[in-house]
């Protein structure tokens, strides 16, 4: 099957999914705190698509499923792999166990305890690696010793078509009535699929790709025009952290994408503590990017806009969420006292 080519090709997909996942829901950001911080001068929207209330905290249940359901008898015995910091460990382990195969993730040792832990939680088998990289590495050698089937986290066909379904359902949820949309990326997977549903649906709507400035592979690649990797992930935002761009989901980015933007750490923690005063969400840092972005680079240029953002998952811990936002600069800080936007 090919990837996000059309609506029916998008809406085919959704409803080979849909056993297993949830529609999460829009949530208009209408807020004394939020007009304050956004500063507008005449009226806008802003809009945020909750999908950190989807089946296991991410989006990543979307692509797993997808690629997952089509693995015959054979595969389905063999079981499965995958190589994540989290969600899509995650969401693996979830989509083995609901289609009745095995599942053997590869984490970094850095990776948050609390997502470890979820994915053993789904019956994964879990194997903790030194970075990203080494675990890129050991995927593959799983793969080829035990014969399970590598299930990418970011790169192919189906994982666009799957995290198209996201964006068509943004889509149809606001009746089309949007002028820019803002999408993490790490990897690529999640802006790639729902930047081209998106576009579909709504060819005028600007697309904006979030990408955190210690993770920047889309960036070096849009520059260099092909697919680039990066020396190491230095982020808070490590869902985010993909060590390189793919062909696939590259291209489609670049055929969709208006513009990516950076958000550096600090932005990512201002933006975590307004979500969580404001809309009551306690997200993980890449959730957090769109919202980053919106009160940050991208404030000014959307004024008055109709703009969704896209809260991708949060998989994050207690500790791990109050840690980050102790470690606040002067841009959280102003944030949290009221002093500026950011």
């Amino acid at each position: 099957m090919n990837g996000p080519e059309s609506i029916s090709a998008i809406r085919a997909a959704r409803e080979a999914i849909a056993p297993w996942i949830i529609e999460t829901p829009v949530w208009r950001w209408d807020t004394p705190l939020l007009r304050e911080r956004l500063g507008w001068a005449r009226p806008g929207a802003v809009w945020l698509k909750l999908e950190l209330l989807q089946r296991t905290g991410s989006f990543k249940a979307r692509g797993a499923l997808a690629v997952m359901r089509q693995l015959d008898a054979d595969a389905r015995s063999r079981g499965v792999t995958a190589i994540s910091a989290g969600n899509h460990a995650i969401a693996v382990a979830y989509a083995a166990s609901a289609l009745g195969t095995s599942a053997k993730v590869v984490m970094p040792r850095s990776a948050n305890p609390g997502r470890v832990a979820a994915c053993r939680r789904h019956g994964a088998e879990v194997v903790l690696v030194d970075d990203i990289h080494a675990g890129f590495v050991a995927v593959e050698q799983i793969a080829a010793d035990e014969g399970r089937t590598f299930v990418h986290p970011f790169e192919g066909p189906q994982i666009a078509l799957a995290t198209a379904t996201l964006g068509l359902e943004l889509s149809e949820q606001l009746d089309g009535a949007l002028d820019a949309v803002l999408i993490p990326i790490g990897g690529g997977g999640l802006c790639a699929g729902a930047a081209a549903a998106i576009k579909l649906a709504r060819p005028d709507c600007k697309i904006f790709g979030i990408e955190p400035v210690g993770a920047d592979s889309m960036h070096l690649s849009f520059a260099a025009g092909s697919p680039q990797a990066i020396p190491s992930v230095r982020s808070i935002a490590d869902s985010l952290g993909a060590p390189h761009a793919a062909p696939y989901s590259f291209d489609l980015c670049r055929a969709h994408v208006d513009e990516l933007v950076h958000v550096d750490d600090d932005q990512l923690r201002a933006a975590m503590a307004a979500l969580f005063q404001d809309a009551k969400l306690a997200v993980e840092p890449a959730a957090a990017a769109s919202t980053a972005a919106l009160l940050g680079p991208l404030r000014e240029r959307l004024a008055g806009q109709r703009v969704a953002l896209i809260v991708c998952g949060s998989n994050i811990d207690v500790a791990s969420f109050t840690t980050l936002l102790a470690q606040r600069g002067p841009t959280t800080d102003a944030l949290l006292t009221g002093d500026t936007p950011l």
